[in-house]
């Protein structure tokens, strides 16, 4: 796949983008009204909607790069703030389930469709049928509680499912791989959460990893962030990058300098592949993932391959 193929079969047409936020749900479990940044394209209809989740210390302003591709191309683009993202204390009664309500953010973004609805110029224009999760690192695992993943508690016991059967296909970028003897003793101490239990993981799902992702956060190497396809029914597909560090190239966008891998190839590899996906599982076009994946394995000089099951 070079960086001028494009995802959707060789047209790629894009059309102007519109952003606005806040958009406000109100969360009044929460503490804090629950804000939401929505991207779209200024025209078409039946848009499909991706709820994207953002990784540590990020939050609804970021991943422009993605977020702005994928409504260029047809989609719109919810992505909330966290709360840990907002100056949470680690006294904060709220931090020991700061992972469950990740999770309810992107479910109440879910019920209250209609809100996001009725931002101006996207009236009747949304297509409630063709919904999917993605995010990246710790947003990965928010989006993949809906896909069907548990969190292991202390005593070894998966949380109750916390999946929505409104989700359709998911996007998990560098998703945190198994907990227990696997994490650091930094993650062990202040990310216990961090534990997935992928077995219940059963909806489509692409799982997107760096070979030279090096994390503090497991005693592991890079293929940590690879178990999430290794022990998932629902992972069909896993797209490795070569040389590629947490940040992916830097999907992250201008806001983030934690980038250590800057590579607008490997960028636009992360682009044109999930678009792929996203089209492909979302029933939009049956041929979009395999011409990806035909490209990139054919490429002369290929900066990732394609797994599948």
């Amino acid at each position: 796949m070079s960086d001028t193929m494009s995802a959707d079969g060789g047209n790629d047409f894009t059309t102007p983008v519109i952003s606005v936020s806040p958009v406000t749900l109100a969360a009044p479990d929460r503490g804090q009204d629950l804000h939401v940044r929505v991207t779209a394209p200024t025209s078409g209809h039946n848009l499909p909607v991706v709820v994207f989740s953002h990784g540590m210390t990020l939050g609804m302003d970021d991943y422009a790069p993605l977020v702005d591709f994928w409504a260029a191309r047809g989609f719109v683009v919810i992505q909330p703030t966290h709360l840990d993202s907002l100056g949470l204390s680690p006294d904060d009664p709220r931090t020991p389930l700061i992972w469950r309500i990740r999770t309810d953010d992107l479910t109440r973004i879910l019920d209250r469709l209609d809100v996001v609805a009725a931002v101006p110029g996207l009236v009747g224009r949304i297509d409630r049928d063709r919904i999917a999760v993605a995010g990246h690192s710790w947003g990965a695992q928010t989006a993949s509680t809906l896909a069907g993943a548990r969190v292991v508690d202390a005593d070894g016991v998966p949380s109750e499912s916390m999946g929505d059967s409104r989700v359709k296909a998911a996007v998990l970028l560098c998703v945190p791989g198994t907990g227990g003897a696997d994490l650091s003793p930094l993650a062990a101490q202040y990310f216990p959460f961090m534990n997935p239990d992928f077995a219940e993981l059963k909806t489509s799902s692409l799982v997107v990893a760096g070979d030279h992702d090096q994390s503090p956060l497991t005693v592991r190497g890079p293929d940590w962030f690879t178990d999430g396809y290794r022990l998932s029914p629902g992972a069909t597909d896993l797209l490795t990058l070569f040389g590629a560090e947490h940040g992916l190239g830097g999907i992250q966008g201008s806001n983030d300098t934690r980038t250590t891998d800057e590579s607008p190839e490997r960028v636009a590899i992360v682009q044109q592949a999930t678009l792929a996906y996203l089209r492909t599982a979302l029933d939009l076009d049956s041929d979009a993932w395999p011409t990806a994946r035909r490209s990139l394995a054919e490429a002369g000089e290929p900066l990732g391959r394609i797994d599948s099951k």
